[in-house]
Protein backbone atom coordinates (compact mmCIF):
# COMPACT_ATOMS: atom_id res chain seq x y z
CA UNK A 1 0.00 0.00 0.00
CA UNK A 2 1.51 3.56 -0.65
CA UNK A 3 1.74 5.61 2.07
CA UNK A 4 -0.50 8.85 2.27
CA UNK A 5 1.70 11.40 0.17
CA UNK A 6 2.15 8.92 -2.66
CA UNK A 7 0.18 8.84 -5.77
CA UNK A 8 -2.42 6.88 -6.76
CA UNK A 9 -0.84 4.36 -9.02
CA UNK A 10 -4.21 3.88 -10.44
CA UNK A 11 -4.05 7.52 -11.62
CA UNK A 12 -0.37 7.57 -13.10
CA UNK A 13 -0.23 10.99 -14.79
CA UNK A 14 -3.67 11.48 -14.54
CA UNK A 15 -5.15 8.52 -16.33
CA UNK A 16 -7.40 5.90 -13.91
CA UNK A 17 -5.85 2.05 -14.06
CA UNK A 18 -8.57 0.78 -16.48
CA UNK A 19 -7.58 2.96 -19.06
CA UNK A 20 -3.70 2.78 -18.81
CA UNK A 21 -4.70 -1.56 -18.90
CA UNK A 22 -7.03 -0.53 -21.90
CA UNK A 23 -4.25 1.25 -23.84
CA UNK A 24 -1.64 -1.19 -23.19
CA UNK A 25 -4.19 -4.25 -24.26
CA UNK A 26 -5.12 -2.10 -27.37
CA UNK A 27 -1.52 -1.63 -28.61
CA UNK A 28 -0.73 -5.70 -27.68
CA UNK A 29 -4.21 -6.17 -30.30
CA UNK A 30 -2.24 -3.52 -32.47
CA UNK A 31 0.96 -5.26 -32.43
CA UNK A 32 -0.64 -8.74 -33.36
CA UNK A 33 -1.68 -6.94 -36.16
CA UNK A 34 1.67 -5.81 -37.50
CA UNK A 35 3.29 -9.08 -38.35
CA UNK A 36 3.54 -12.25 -40.49
CA UNK A 37 3.09 -15.62 -38.81
CA UNK A 38 6.12 -16.59 -37.48
CA UNK A 39 7.73 -20.25 -38.14
CA UNK A 40 7.75 -23.14 -36.81
CA UNK A 41 5.46 -22.25 -33.97
CA UNK A 42 2.62 -19.99 -35.03
CA UNK A 43 2.61 -21.36 -38.36
CA UNK A 44 1.71 -25.06 -37.29
CA UNK A 45 -0.58 -23.69 -34.57
CA UNK A 46 -2.60 -21.31 -36.68
CA UNK A 47 -2.88 -23.88 -39.40
CA UNK A 48 -4.34 -26.64 -37.25
CA UNK A 49 -6.64 -23.96 -36.02
CA UNK A 50 -7.56 -22.98 -39.23
CA UNK A 51 -7.47 -26.98 -40.72
CA UNK A 52 -9.87 -27.32 -37.60
CA UNK A 53 -12.34 -25.28 -39.08
CA UNK A 54 -11.78 -25.86 -42.80
CA UNK A 55 -12.59 -29.91 -41.94
CA UNK A 56 -15.07 -29.38 -39.44
CA UNK A 57 -12.97 -31.93 -37.70
CA UNK A 58 -13.55 -30.69 -33.87
CA UNK A 59 -12.55 -34.10 -32.49
CA UNK A 60 -8.40 -34.51 -33.95
CA UNK A 61 -6.16 -31.45 -34.43
CA UNK A 62 -4.00 -32.19 -37.25
CA UNK A 63 -0.94 -30.79 -39.14
CA UNK A 64 -0.89 -31.12 -42.49
CA UNK A 65 -4.33 -33.12 -42.50
CA UNK A 66 -2.25 -35.93 -39.89
CA UNK A 67 -3.85 -36.22 -35.97
CA UNK A 68 -1.33 -34.02 -34.34
CA UNK A 69 -1.09 -35.21 -30.53
CA UNK A 70 1.70 -33.30 -29.08
CA UNK A 71 -1.56 -31.42 -27.02
CA UNK A 72 -4.64 -31.37 -26.53
CA UNK A 73 -7.18 -29.45 -28.25
CA UNK A 74 -8.74 -26.50 -26.40
CA UNK A 75 -6.50 -23.84 -27.63
CA UNK A 76 -7.23 -24.63 -31.24
CA UNK A 77 -11.29 -24.98 -30.15
CA UNK A 78 -10.93 -21.42 -29.22
CA UNK A 79 -8.31 -20.16 -32.51
CA UNK A 80 -10.90 -21.84 -34.86
CA UNK A 81 -13.74 -20.17 -33.08
CA UNK A 82 -12.30 -16.41 -33.66
CA UNK A 83 -11.57 -17.45 -37.28
CA UNK A 84 -14.60 -18.44 -37.68
CA UNK A 85 -16.29 -15.36 -35.93
CA UNK A 86 -13.79 -12.97 -37.63
CA UNK A 87 -11.93 -14.51 -40.44
CA UNK A 88 -8.45 -16.38 -41.12
CA UNK A 89 -6.07 -14.30 -40.25
CA UNK A 90 -2.58 -14.07 -37.83
CA UNK A 91 -4.40 -11.25 -36.34
CA UNK A 92 -7.67 -13.65 -35.26
CA UNK A 93 -5.46 -16.42 -34.62
CA UNK A 94 -3.67 -14.07 -32.39
CA UNK A 95 -7.14 -13.35 -30.19
CA UNK A 96 -6.67 -16.68 -28.33
CA UNK A 97 -3.33 -15.51 -27.01
CA UNK A 98 -4.01 -11.71 -26.35
CA UNK A 99 -6.85 -12.88 -24.57
CA UNK A 100 -5.42 -15.37 -22.24
CA UNK A 101 -2.42 -12.18 -21.43
CA UNK A 102 -5.57 -10.05 -20.40
CA UNK A 103 -7.20 -12.73 -18.38
CA UNK A 104 -3.79 -13.20 -16.45
CA UNK A 105 -3.48 -9.49 -16.02
CA UNK A 106 -6.65 -9.41 -14.77
CA UNK A 107 -6.83 -12.49 -12.53
CA UNK A 108 -3.20 -10.92 -10.56
CA UNK A 109 -5.35 -7.90 -10.07
CA UNK A 110 -8.40 -9.45 -8.40
CA UNK A 111 -6.27 -11.71 -6.39
CA UNK A 112 -3.91 -9.23 -4.79
CA UNK A 113 -6.57 -6.49 -4.57
CA UNK A 114 -8.59 -9.42 -2.31
CA UNK A 115 -5.37 -10.48 -0.99
CA UNK A 116 -3.83 -6.90 -0.02
CA UNK A 117 -4.92 -3.56 -0.89
CA UNK A 118 -5.93 -2.15 -4.59
CA UNK A 119 -3.32 0.51 -4.83
CA UNK A 120 -0.37 -2.57 -4.65
CA UNK A 121 -2.84 -4.24 -6.81
CA UNK A 122 -3.09 -1.86 -9.26
CA UNK A 123 0.62 -1.21 -9.34
CA UNK A 124 1.10 -4.99 -9.88
CA UNK A 125 -1.23 -5.13 -12.64
CA UNK A 126 0.63 -2.28 -14.82
CA UNK A 127 3.69 -3.56 -14.23
CA UNK A 128 2.97 -7.15 -15.44
CA UNK A 129 0.84 -5.01 -18.25
CA UNK A 130 3.47 -2.91 -19.53
CA UNK A 131 6.08 -5.30 -19.82
CA UNK A 132 7.79 -7.05 -22.96
CA UNK A 133 6.23 -10.54 -21.90
CA UNK A 134 3.12 -8.99 -22.30
CA UNK A 135 3.25 -7.44 -25.38
CA UNK A 136 5.42 -10.30 -26.83
CA UNK A 137 3.98 -13.62 -25.22
CA UNK A 138 0.53 -11.93 -25.54
CA UNK A 139 0.36 -12.08 -29.13
CA UNK A 140 2.38 -15.38 -29.87
CA UNK A 141 0.53 -18.51 -31.40
CA UNK A 142 1.14 -21.42 -29.21
CA UNK A 143 0.12 -22.77 -25.86
CA UNK A 144 2.05 -21.28 -23.35
CA UNK A 145 0.22 -17.58 -22.56
CA UNK A 146 -2.69 -19.73 -22.56
CA UNK A 147 -2.10 -22.67 -20.43
CA UNK A 148 0.30 -20.04 -18.07
CA UNK A 149 -2.87 -17.68 -17.35
CA UNK A 150 -4.89 -21.17 -16.90
CA UNK A 151 -2.25 -22.03 -14.44
CA UNK A 152 -1.89 -18.93 -12.70
CA UNK A 153 -6.02 -18.76 -12.34
CA UNK A 154 -5.64 -22.36 -10.54
CA UNK A 155 -3.43 -21.00 -8.08
CA UNK A 156 -5.23 -18.01 -7.47
CA UNK A 157 -8.64 -19.49 -7.16
CA UNK A 158 -7.46 -22.00 -4.47
CA UNK A 159 -5.11 -19.81 -2.68
CA UNK A 160 -8.20 -17.39 -2.45
CA UNK A 161 -10.32 -20.33 -1.25
CA UNK A 162 -8.36 -21.43 1.20
CA UNK A 163 -7.22 -17.50 2.65
CA UNK A 164 -11.23 -17.05 3.20
CA UNK A 165 -11.50 -18.08 6.90
CA UNK A 166 -11.70 -21.45 8.72
CA UNK A 167 -14.18 -23.02 6.31
CA UNK A 168 -12.71 -22.55 2.80
CA UNK A 169 -14.89 -20.44 -0.02
CA UNK A 170 -16.73 -22.98 -2.06
CA UNK A 171 -17.35 -21.30 -5.12
CA UNK A 172 -13.69 -19.88 -5.56
CA UNK A 173 -12.38 -23.66 -5.03
CA UNK A 174 -14.99 -24.95 -7.75
CA UNK A 175 -13.50 -22.75 -10.19
CA UNK A 176 -10.20 -23.63 -9.55
CA UNK A 177 -11.31 -26.94 -10.73
CA UNK A 178 -12.94 -25.31 -13.74
CA UNK A 179 -8.95 -23.60 -14.95
CA UNK A 180 -7.30 -26.82 -13.82
CA UNK A 181 -9.78 -28.68 -16.49
CA UNK A 182 -9.07 -25.87 -18.80
CA UNK A 183 -5.23 -26.20 -18.22
CA UNK A 184 -5.43 -30.00 -18.41
CA UNK A 185 -7.31 -29.50 -22.01
CA UNK A 186 -4.50 -27.09 -23.32
CA UNK A 187 -1.34 -28.69 -22.64
CA UNK A 188 -1.75 -31.53 -20.63
CA UNK A 189 -0.39 -32.67 -17.63
CA UNK A 190 1.40 -29.57 -16.44
CA UNK A 191 -1.93 -27.63 -16.32
CA UNK A 192 -2.97 -29.77 -13.22
CA UNK A 193 0.71 -30.58 -11.59
CA UNK A 194 1.92 -26.96 -11.81
CA UNK A 195 -0.60 -25.41 -9.67
CA UNK A 196 -0.75 -29.01 -7.59
CA UNK A 197 3.22 -28.95 -7.09
CA UNK A 198 2.76 -24.84 -6.02
CA UNK A 199 -0.12 -25.20 -3.63
CA UNK A 200 0.91 -28.59 -2.08
CA UNK A 201 4.65 -26.41 -0.76
CA UNK A 202 2.56 -23.53 0.37
CA UNK A 203 -0.26 -25.61 2.41
CA UNK A 204 2.55 -27.58 3.57
CA UNK A 205 4.59 -24.25 4.51
CA UNK A 206 1.48 -22.73 5.87
CA UNK A 207 0.15 -25.52 7.52
CA UNK A 208 -3.51 -25.36 6.08
CA UNK A 209 -3.70 -28.96 5.64
CA UNK A 210 -7.23 -28.89 7.79
CA UNK A 211 -8.80 -26.85 5.73
CA UNK A 212 -8.26 -29.08 2.87
CA UNK A 213 -10.33 -31.62 3.70
CA UNK A 214 -12.97 -29.16 3.72
CA UNK A 215 -13.06 -28.02 0.05
CA UNK A 216 -15.59 -28.90 -1.97
CA UNK A 217 -13.97 -32.14 -3.62
CA UNK A 218 -17.36 -34.08 -4.76
CA UNK A 219 -18.33 -31.11 -7.17
CA UNK A 220 -15.53 -30.14 -8.14
CA UNK A 221 -14.02 -33.42 -9.48
CA UNK A 222 -17.19 -33.74 -11.18
CA UNK A 223 -16.75 -30.38 -12.24
CA UNK A 224 -13.17 -31.17 -13.52
CA UNK A 225 -14.18 -34.65 -15.00
CA UNK A 226 -17.15 -32.90 -17.26
CA UNK A 227 -14.59 -30.54 -18.76
CA UNK A 228 -11.50 -32.75 -19.14
CA UNK A 229 -12.08 -36.02 -19.52
CA UNK A 230 -14.54 -36.18 -22.73
CA UNK A 231 -12.28 -35.53 -25.41
CA UNK A 232 -9.75 -37.79 -24.01
CA UNK A 233 -11.91 -40.72 -23.87
CA UNK A 234 -13.70 -40.13 -27.11
CA UNK A 235 -10.32 -39.25 -28.92
CA UNK A 236 -8.30 -41.79 -27.17
CA UNK A 237 -11.48 -44.75 -28.40
CA UNK A 238 -10.80 -43.80 -32.23
CA UNK A 239 -7.10 -43.71 -31.74
CA UNK A 240 -5.76 -46.79 -29.11
CA UNK A 241 -2.10 -45.24 -28.94
CA UNK A 242 -2.96 -41.50 -27.98
CA UNK A 243 -2.95 -41.20 -24.36
CA UNK A 244 0.82 -43.24 -24.39
CA UNK A 245 2.10 -40.60 -27.23
CA UNK A 246 0.35 -37.44 -25.70
CA UNK A 247 1.36 -38.20 -22.22
CA UNK A 248 4.33 -40.98 -22.00
CA UNK A 249 6.07 -39.50 -25.21
CA UNK A 250 5.86 -36.13 -25.80
CA UNK A 251 5.44 -35.15 -22.14
CA UNK A 252 7.15 -37.58 -20.07
CA UNK A 253 9.16 -38.26 -22.56
CA UNK A 254 10.12 -34.64 -23.47
CA UNK A 255 10.86 -33.74 -19.33
CA UNK A 256 12.66 -36.24 -19.03
CA UNK A 257 14.97 -36.94 -22.22
CA UNK A 258 17.93 -35.40 -23.39
CA UNK A 259 17.72 -36.50 -27.29
CA UNK A 260 15.15 -33.19 -27.79
CA UNK A 261 16.01 -29.30 -28.98
CA UNK A 262 16.62 -26.43 -26.90
CA UNK A 263 19.17 -27.69 -24.47
CA UNK A 264 20.44 -25.07 -22.14
CA UNK A 265 21.82 -25.16 -18.48
CA UNK A 266 20.18 -24.31 -15.11
CA UNK A 267 21.27 -20.81 -16.00
CA UNK A 268 18.62 -20.28 -18.74
CA UNK A 269 15.24 -19.75 -16.96
CA UNK A 270 16.75 -17.06 -14.34
CA UNK A 271 18.17 -15.22 -17.15
CA UNK A 272 14.95 -15.21 -18.98
CA UNK A 273 13.00 -14.30 -15.98
CA UNK A 274 15.68 -11.68 -15.15
CA UNK A 275 14.87 -10.16 -19.09
CA UNK A 276 11.30 -11.15 -19.04
CA UNK A 277 9.76 -8.43 -16.76
CA UNK A 278 12.27 -6.01 -17.27
CA UNK A 279 12.57 -3.04 -16.45
CA UNK A 280 10.52 -4.21 -12.70
CA UNK A 281 12.60 -7.04 -12.35
CA UNK A 282 15.31 -4.56 -10.43
CA UNK A 283 12.29 -3.64 -7.68
CA UNK A 284 12.08 -7.80 -7.12
CA UNK A 285 15.14 -7.75 -4.17
CA UNK A 286 13.51 -4.60 -2.51
CA UNK A 287 10.13 -6.64 -2.20
CA UNK A 288 10.92 -8.52 1.34
CA UNK A 289 9.31 -6.50 4.44
CA UNK A 290 11.29 -3.68 6.61
CA UNK A 291 12.72 -5.24 9.45
CA UNK A 292 11.66 -2.04 11.85
CA UNK A 293 8.13 -0.29 11.19
CA UNK A 294 6.78 2.12 13.07
CA UNK A 295 3.29 2.55 11.60
CA UNK A 296 3.17 -0.66 9.80
CA UNK A 297 0.56 -0.18 6.46
CA UNK A 298 -1.68 -3.02 4.62
CA UNK A 299 1.08 -3.50 2.32
CA UNK A 300 4.26 -3.63 4.32
CA UNK A 301 2.34 -6.44 6.96
CA UNK A 302 0.76 -8.60 3.84
CA UNK A 303 -0.18 -11.92 5.21
CA UNK A 304 3.67 -14.06 5.52
CA UNK A 305 1.23 -16.37 3.68
CA UNK A 306 0.80 -14.41 1.00
CA UNK A 307 4.19 -13.26 0.33
CA UNK A 308 5.19 -17.07 0.78
CA UNK A 309 2.41 -18.15 -2.14
CA UNK A 310 4.47 -15.99 -4.38
CA UNK A 311 8.17 -17.16 -3.76
CA UNK A 312 7.41 -21.08 -3.95
CA UNK A 313 4.67 -19.95 -6.77
CA UNK A 314 8.03 -18.80 -8.38
CA UNK A 315 10.29 -21.24 -7.18
CA UNK A 316 8.94 -24.24 -7.58
CA UNK A 317 7.94 -23.54 -11.23
CA UNK A 318 11.65 -22.60 -11.55
CA UNK A 319 12.87 -25.70 -10.30
CA UNK A 320 10.52 -28.10 -12.13
CA UNK A 321 11.56 -26.96 -15.53
CA UNK A 322 15.40 -26.13 -14.85
CA UNK A 323 15.19 -30.14 -14.64
CA UNK A 324 14.83 -31.13 -18.26
CA UNK A 325 17.76 -30.54 -21.07
CA UNK A 326 15.13 -29.01 -23.04
CA UNK A 327 14.16 -25.48 -21.82
CA UNK A 328 11.99 -23.16 -23.75
CA UNK A 329 11.30 -19.30 -22.86
CA UNK A 330 7.50 -19.56 -22.96
CA UNK A 331 7.45 -22.87 -20.19
CA UNK A 332 8.48 -19.89 -17.92
CA UNK A 333 5.40 -17.76 -17.92
CA UNK A 334 3.18 -19.56 -15.17
CA UNK A 335 5.83 -17.63 -12.73
CA UNK A 336 4.83 -13.89 -14.31
CA UNK A 337 1.88 -12.77 -11.58
CA UNK A 338 4.07 -13.48 -8.53
CA UNK A 339 6.88 -12.04 -10.01
CA UNK A 340 4.97 -8.94 -10.86
CA UNK A 341 3.66 -9.06 -7.15
CA UNK A 342 7.33 -8.78 -5.72
CA UNK A 343 8.26 -6.30 -8.28
CA UNK A 344 5.13 -4.26 -6.92
CA UNK A 345 6.08 -4.45 -3.40
CA UNK A 346 9.77 -3.87 -4.14
CA UNK A 347 8.42 -0.52 -5.82
CA UNK A 348 6.01 0.56 -3.07
CA UNK A 349 9.32 0.09 -0.59
CA UNK A 350 11.36 2.17 -2.36
CA UNK A 351 9.26 4.62 -4.50
CA UNK A 352 6.37 5.28 -2.12
CA UNK A 353 5.85 8.74 -1.43
CA UNK A 354 8.83 9.92 -3.80
CA UNK A 355 8.30 12.71 -5.49
CA UNK A 356 7.38 12.48 -8.99
CA UNK A 357 7.63 8.31 -8.77
CA UNK A 358 4.47 8.33 -11.17
CA UNK A 359 5.93 9.95 -13.68
CA UNK A 360 9.07 7.35 -13.11
CA UNK A 361 6.79 4.60 -13.31
CA UNK A 362 4.90 5.96 -16.66
CA UNK A 363 8.43 6.30 -18.13
CA UNK A 364 9.87 3.01 -17.39
CA UNK A 365 6.70 1.89 -18.67
CA UNK A 366 8.44 3.18 -22.11
CA UNK A 367 11.49 1.06 -22.32
CA UNK A 368 9.44 -2.16 -22.48
CA UNK A 369 6.87 -0.80 -25.01
CA UNK A 370 9.96 0.74 -27.27
CA UNK A 371 11.48 -2.01 -27.44
CA UNK A 372 8.44 -4.11 -28.57
CA UNK A 373 8.11 -1.93 -31.03
CA UNK A 374 11.23 -2.26 -32.60
CA UNK A 375 11.21 -5.80 -32.29
CA UNK A 376 8.43 -5.72 -34.05
CA UNK A 377 9.96 -3.63 -36.79
CA UNK A 378 12.93 -6.05 -37.44
CA UNK A 379 10.56 -8.93 -37.34
CA UNK A 380 9.18 -7.85 -40.67
CA UNK A 381 11.84 -6.60 -42.11
CA UNK A 382 14.01 -10.10 -41.65
CA UNK A 383 11.35 -12.32 -42.83
CA UNK A 384 13.39 -15.45 -42.10
CA UNK A 385 12.36 -18.49 -43.32
CA UNK A 386 8.54 -17.31 -44.52
CA UNK A 387 6.99 -18.12 -47.73
CA UNK A 388 4.71 -15.07 -47.90
CA UNK A 389 5.94 -14.13 -51.16
CA UNK A 390 5.38 -17.62 -52.99
CA UNK A 391 2.30 -18.59 -50.53
CA UNK A 392 0.83 -15.28 -52.09
CA UNK A 393 1.42 -16.01 -55.16
CA UNK A 394 0.48 -19.59 -55.35
CA UNK A 395 -3.49 -18.19 -53.73
CA UNK A 396 -3.60 -15.95 -56.74
CA UNK A 397 -2.71 -18.64 -59.65
CA UNK A 398 -3.49 -21.88 -58.24
CA UNK A 399 -6.90 -23.52 -59.49
CA UNK A 400 -8.90 -25.21 -56.79
CA UNK A 401 -7.97 -29.25 -56.82
CA UNK A 402 -4.64 -29.02 -58.17
CA UNK A 403 -2.25 -30.13 -55.86
CA UNK A 404 0.90 -28.69 -53.92
CA UNK A 405 3.82 -30.60 -53.36
CA UNK A 406 6.48 -29.85 -50.75
CA UNK A 407 10.30 -31.11 -51.06
CA UNK A 408 13.71 -30.27 -48.95
CA UNK A 409 11.61 -28.88 -46.22
CA UNK A 410 7.99 -27.95 -45.02
CA UNK A 411 7.01 -24.44 -45.28
CA UNK A 412 4.53 -24.28 -41.96
CA UNK A 413 3.19 -20.68 -43.18
CA UNK A 414 1.89 -21.35 -46.62
CA UNK A 415 -0.97 -23.96 -46.01
CA UNK A 416 -2.50 -20.77 -43.83
CA UNK A 417 -1.69 -17.97 -46.29
CA UNK A 418 -2.77 -19.89 -49.41
CA UNK A 419 -5.61 -21.00 -47.48
CA UNK A 420 -5.17 -24.41 -48.90
CA UNK A 421 -8.25 -26.91 -48.77
CA UNK A 422 -5.93 -29.93 -49.06
CA UNK A 423 -2.89 -31.49 -47.26
CA UNK A 424 -0.02 -30.27 -48.80
CA UNK A 425 2.58 -33.56 -50.32
CA UNK A 426 5.40 -33.58 -48.15
CA UNK A 427 8.27 -35.27 -50.78
CA UNK A 428 11.22 -37.01 -48.41
CA UNK A 429 12.82 -40.51 -48.47
CA UNK A 430 10.69 -41.11 -45.54
CA UNK A 431 11.83 -44.77 -44.43
CA UNK A 432 15.35 -43.44 -43.81
CA UNK A 433 14.08 -40.82 -42.03
CA UNK A 434 12.60 -42.93 -39.72
CA UNK A 435 15.94 -44.64 -38.34
CA UNK A 436 17.96 -40.49 -38.95
CA UNK A 437 15.52 -37.96 -38.24
CA UNK A 438 15.86 -36.37 -34.79
CA UNK A 439 13.65 -33.42 -33.03
CA UNK A 440 12.23 -31.78 -36.49
CA UNK A 441 9.30 -31.50 -38.86
CA UNK A 442 10.25 -34.40 -40.71
CA UNK A 443 9.55 -36.49 -37.38
CA UNK A 444 6.35 -34.30 -36.38
CA UNK A 445 4.98 -35.54 -39.94
CA UNK A 446 5.90 -39.23 -40.05
CA UNK A 447 4.66 -39.34 -36.38
CA UNK A 448 1.31 -38.12 -37.27
CA UNK A 449 0.67 -40.11 -40.21
CA UNK A 450 1.91 -43.18 -37.61
CA UNK A 451 -2.15 -43.06 -36.19
CA UNK A 452 -3.70 -42.33 -39.52
CA UNK A 453 -1.11 -44.94 -41.78
CA UNK A 454 -3.44 -45.03 -45.24
CA UNK A 455 -3.83 -40.78 -45.18
CA UNK A 456 -0.12 -40.70 -44.44
CA UNK A 457 0.69 -42.82 -47.93
CA UNK A 458 -1.04 -39.96 -49.53
CA UNK A 459 0.47 -36.86 -47.99
CA UNK A 460 3.95 -38.17 -47.18
CA UNK A 461 5.37 -39.84 -50.60
CA UNK A 462 8.72 -40.81 -51.73
CA UNK A 463 10.65 -38.63 -54.39
CA UNK A 464 9.77 -40.34 -57.40
CA UNK A 465 6.28 -39.24 -57.19
CA UNK A 466 7.74 -35.60 -58.35
CA UNK A 467 8.99 -37.19 -61.59
CA UNK A 468 5.42 -38.51 -62.51
CA UNK A 469 3.74 -35.05 -61.13
CA UNK A 470 5.65 -33.52 -63.53
CA UNK A 471 4.40 -34.75 -66.51
CA UNK A 472 1.25 -33.74 -65.59
CA UNK A 473 -0.12 -30.10 -65.89
CA UNK A 474 -1.61 -28.73 -62.34
CA UNK A 475 0.60 -29.39 -60.08
CA UNK A 476 2.57 -26.87 -57.75
CA UNK A 477 6.30 -27.56 -55.72
CA UNK A 478 8.04 -25.66 -53.44
CA UNK A 479 11.55 -25.95 -52.40
CA UNK A 480 13.68 -24.16 -50.23
CA UNK A 481 15.87 -21.47 -52.52
CA UNK A 482 19.12 -23.48 -51.97
CA UNK A 483 17.76 -26.29 -53.12
CA UNK A 484 17.12 -27.77 -56.97
CA UNK A 485 14.01 -28.96 -57.63
CA UNK A 486 13.78 -31.99 -60.29
CA UNK A 487 13.42 -31.91 -63.63
CA UNK A 488 10.21 -31.37 -65.56
CA UNK A 489 9.26 -28.39 -63.42
CA UNK A 490 9.11 -24.92 -64.41
CA UNK A 491 10.46 -22.42 -62.08
CA UNK A 492 7.61 -19.54 -61.52
CA UNK A 493 8.97 -17.40 -58.18
CA UNK A 494 12.01 -17.40 -56.26
CA UNK A 495 11.30 -16.05 -53.24
CA UNK A 496 13.18 -14.96 -50.55
CA UNK A 497 13.71 -18.23 -48.77
CA UNK A 498 11.26 -20.78 -51.01
CA UNK A 499 10.87 -21.09 -54.90
CA UNK A 500 7.93 -21.99 -56.61
CA UNK A 501 7.33 -24.39 -59.52
CA UNK A 502 4.43 -25.00 -61.86
CA UNK A 503 4.31 -29.12 -63.46
CA UNK A 504 6.53 -28.91 -67.09
CA UNK A 505 3.08 -29.32 -68.91
CA UNK A 506 2.14 -25.89 -68.35
CA UNK A 507 5.29 -24.64 -70.28
CA UNK A 508 8.78 -24.94 -70.69
CA UNK A 509 10.92 -26.57 -68.10
CA UNK A 510 12.98 -24.43 -66.39
CA UNK A 511 16.90 -25.45 -67.27
CA UNK A 512 18.11 -27.15 -63.61
CA UNK A 513 21.13 -25.88 -61.64
CA UNK A 514 23.22 -28.23 -60.89
CA UNK A 515 25.37 -27.00 -58.30
CA UNK A 516 22.66 -27.16 -55.69
CA UNK A 517 21.08 -30.26 -53.82
CA UNK A 518 18.39 -31.96 -55.28
CA UNK A 519 15.57 -30.95 -52.94
CA UNK A 520 14.57 -34.11 -51.67
CA UNK A 521 18.36 -34.90 -50.50
CA UNK A 522 21.49 -36.82 -51.00
CA UNK A 523 20.78 -40.37 -51.85
CA UNK A 524 17.38 -40.20 -52.82
CA UNK A 525 17.42 -39.26 -56.46
CA UNK A 526 16.13 -42.47 -57.51
CA UNK A 527 13.29 -42.88 -54.69
CA UNK A 528 15.01 -45.22 -52.85
CA UNK A 529 14.41 -46.48 -49.22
Amino acid sequence: MTSASSPDPGRTLSLPFWRWLSLLFVLLLVLAALRPLSVPDEGRYAEISRWMLVSSDWLVPRLDGLPFFHKPPLMHWLQASAMAAFGVTPWTARLVPASAALLMVCGLYLATQRLATAALARRAALMLAASGVFLIGGQYVNHDMLVAALIASTIWCFALSLLHGERPHALLARAGFVFGALGLLTKGLIGVALPGLVLLVWITWTRQWRKVARLPWVSGLLLFALLALPWFVLAGERYPGLWNYLFGVQQFGRYTGTVFNNRHGHWFYPAVLAVMLLPWTFFIPFSAPARKQSAPSATTTIASQVRSLCWIWLLAILVFFSIPASKLAGYILPVLPPLALLAALGWERVMAGRRHAERWFALLALIPVGGVLLLTVETNLNQRRLSLDVATTLAAERQAGEPVYACGGYPYDLPFVARLQQPVIVVQNWPSLRTSARDNWQRELFEAGDFEPDAARAILQKPGQLQAAAQHGGAWLVTPVNTSAPPGWKKVQQGRVWNLYTSGAKGPVTAQDESLPRCYGHGDEQGKP
